[in-house]
């Protein structure tokens, strides 16, 4: 398994996804009736993707704390954030959902956020490349 050295701009990436996908992850649970009212975004679908964030920042924080993390895993990272940024663009394109505007402002804001941590790994991708 090929591993890449934490860099501080790696490590400051994880850390700040996780803290991120913490912070969204303890909200959308916590109010994810109230904030389905708000956007007219699916309770169930706010709930479900706070579920997964909580783990997911835990593995976040765990990976920003070690030495050197699988270079897969980085662009497995990459990827997730990207596909994550897609289907935020996605549901309301696809009459999936049907967001008022705080709710397209909502997914809007998640699919920058996470597209811009997709290339914060991608960018980190490559400066291993280059160090190796």
């Amino acid at each position: 398994m090929t591993m890449i050295p934490a860099t501080r701009f790696l490590r400051t990436t994880l850390s700040a996804d996780a803290a991120m996908s913490g912070i969204s992850g303890l909200a959308l649970v916590a109010a994810s009736d109230a904030l389905g009212r708000m956007t007219a975004l699916p309770p169930a679908l706010l709930l479900g993707a706070g579920l997964f964030l909580l783990p997911y920042s835990a593995l976040l924080a765990w990976l920003a704390a070690r030495p050197a993390v699988p270079r897969w895993l980085v662009g497995l990272l990459a990827l997730g954030n990207l596909l994550w940024a897609l289907e935020c663009a996605a549901l309301p394109l696809l009459g999936l959902v049907a967001p008022n505007g705080w709710g397209i402002t909502f997914l809007a804001v998640q699919a920058v956020a996470v597209a811009v941590f997709a290339e914060l790994y991608v960018v980190a991708l490559r400066r291993a490349a280059r160090a190796a």
